[in-house]
């Protein structure tokens, strides 16, 4: 296989691509800064119009005193939960062990603030109240993940997030949304923000991920959490001289994205049923909770490359570029649906799918 028809630059060289909402490039920040007035002053260190105004913005709709600007959710949501438990001066926190911060972070809080972790329910599915009352150990702070990335984007039910909010409440445990994707997770239970977001005594939303900014989070809870985040950030070296390029971004995606969650959602239910339609193609869940889910190929990551390169070179349709091996016999890869997924022709996007049908029914032979 030669470099030029490797599966990363054979999807990138497809006409059209199923997922995401276009290439992360300088265009991006162009685009965002195209009608933006030279003489807008610039935030410095935290303070002026730029950040305290989108802050506000933030803290309505997610219906919480105040949102803080933060350059990345690894900081802000450490600092949330150190927050928690030097309020109750317990360093024990729990979560899914597939948070991203058990598995992308290099064990940051753990090692920068000392608190232990408790991982509840099994790495395949959602924690469940009976999780959370039968862990059996005193902590500070709960976190959930909504969707669960790592496991296809799953979510529990909302009666599920009612309850324990409640158990929580009544236990004196804090409860923290790690709400990257919140806004994507809306279609699906029928609430605002700020109806998902009564029910956590902190949030933290992503400003790139499902509205594709440049980068930045939110963390927003009432006026003690967030004055104490503040400082964190401060000591963090979170408190930059300057954040606009991320937040008028963010603001400018926003305002383009955050009505078309629903286009989205049920743009991923449709896509995933193409997949589950083809030979052996298995997607988790298997009708999309939110814009994005996993799909599963029962075979080697060496196979598979060999195959999607060949449907984006006799296609034009691009299905990924990056595939993860699970063990010699499987793969997968994340699909976040976004602005890209319409403008595929309809012809064209059946055409992808028969051929990749027949190129996976070959693989049985």
């Amino acid at each position: 296989m030669t470099e030029s028809s490797t599966l990363s630059n054979t999807y990138n060289e497809t006409k059209y691509q199923l997922t995401t909402h276009g290439k992360r490039n300088i265009q991006v920040l162009k685009e965002a800064f195209r009608k933006m007035e030279g003489d807008l002053d610039s935030d410095i260190y935290g303070k002026g119009k730029v950040i305290e105004e989108f802050q506000e913005k933030m803290a309505a709709l997610l219906g919480k005193d105040q949102a803080v600007f933060f350059p990345s959710g690894t900081m802000a949501e450490q600092i949330a939960l150190r927050i928690w438990c030097d309020d109750k001066g317990l360093q024990k926190v729990a979560y899914h062990p597939l948070s991203h911060l058990e598995i992308h972070e290099e064990d940051g809080l753990k090692e920068l603030h000392k608190i232990e972790t408790v991982l509840l329910a099994d790495k395949s599915r959602v924690i469940e109240l009976e999780d959370v009352e039968g862990m059996g150990e005193d902590i500070a702070c709960l976190l959930l993940e909504l969707p669960q990335r790592e496991i296809g984007g799953q979510l529990p039910s909302y009666e599920t997030l009612e309850r324990i909010s409640k158990y929580c409440s009544d236990k004196g445990i804090k409860l923290h949304l790690e709400g990257a994707r919140l806004l994507e997770v809306l279609p699906y239970y029928q609430k605002s923000a700020a109806e998902i977001c009564t029910l956590f005594d902190s949030v933290y939303i992503s400003l790139y991920k499902g509205i594709g900014g440049i980068a930045g989070a939110i963390l927003a809870g009432d006026r003690h959490f967030t004055e104490k985040s503040k400082v964190w950030k401060r000591r963090y070296g979170g408190d930059l001289i300057s954040l606009y390029p991320y937040i008028l971004s963010a603001d400018y995606y926003y305002e383009m994205r955050s009505h078309k969650m629903q286009q989205y959602y049920e743009d991923a239910q449709e896509l995933a049923s193409h997949f589950n339609a083809v030979h052996t193609i298995t997607t988790v869940p298997s009708i999309p909770v939110s814009n994005m889910f996993h799909v599963h190929f029962p075979y080697s990551l060496v196979q598979m490359e060999k195959v999607l390169i060949e449907v984006h070179l006799q296609t034009g349709i691009g299905i990924t570029g990056n595939l993860k091996e699970i063990d010699s016999n499987s793969c997968y890869f994340e699909a976040s649906l976004g602005d890209l997924y319409r403008k595929i022709p309809k012809d064209s996007l059946a055409n992808a799918f028969e051929y990749l049908d027949d190129r996976m029914k070959s693989l049985l032979n």
